[in-house]
């Protein structure tokens, strides 16, 4: 496939991912370089919803260090359990946070970023890393996002 993306943007949230998917697994299709396929879905994410920032933070001894990423420069460091990144690690769930704001030990990277939704990467039952995405705007994400950013992290091959 080419490196070129079919953008939806006349449709349903739920109906740009369903586009966007079946690209982001060709773009993946023989691709074995992790951070290759990382920074390719940060790419495509960030193209077809225009959010603020999206980006991946891998496990590397007891913190979470900068991977691949679209937007602004970042946090490069971030301890388990510390802001939404290190707390989704400490814990092993996906958070959806409407308002940074109101969550206790948000890391604010950019005060531009309004509301976050962080999924944890799994290999082998550990999670070796986080996928982080921050909108500009409160209240952005929701459980179709979840769904579909689980779906889309599960077309990654971690162990490759």
């Amino acid at each position: 496939m080419a490196e070129d993306l079919q953008i939806t943007t006349s449709t349903s949230k739920e109906e740009q991912y369903r586009s966007l998917i079946p690209q982001i697994a060709a773009l993946l299709d023989g691709e074995t370089d992790l951070v290759a396929n990382l920074a390719n879905v940060a790419a495509a994410l960030k193209e077809q919803f225009k959010w603020f920032w999206v980006g991946f933070y891998l496990v590397k001894q007891d913190e979470l260090v900068l991977g691949p990423f679209q937007g602004p420069v970042a946090c490069t460091r971030i301890a388990k359990g510390r802001g939404v990144c290190g707390t989704s690690w400490a814990k092993a769930e996906t958070l959806i946070v409407p308002d940074v704001e109101e969550f206790p030990g948000h890391i604010a990277c950019s005060s531009l970023s309004r509301s976050e939704i962080v999924l944890p990467l799994f290999s082998r039952g550990e999670v070796i890393g986080v996928l982080d995405v921050d909108s500009a705007e409160l209240n952005e994400f929701d459980e179709t996002d979840a769904r579909y950013l689980n779906e889309v992290i599960g077309l990654v091959k971690f162990n490759a």
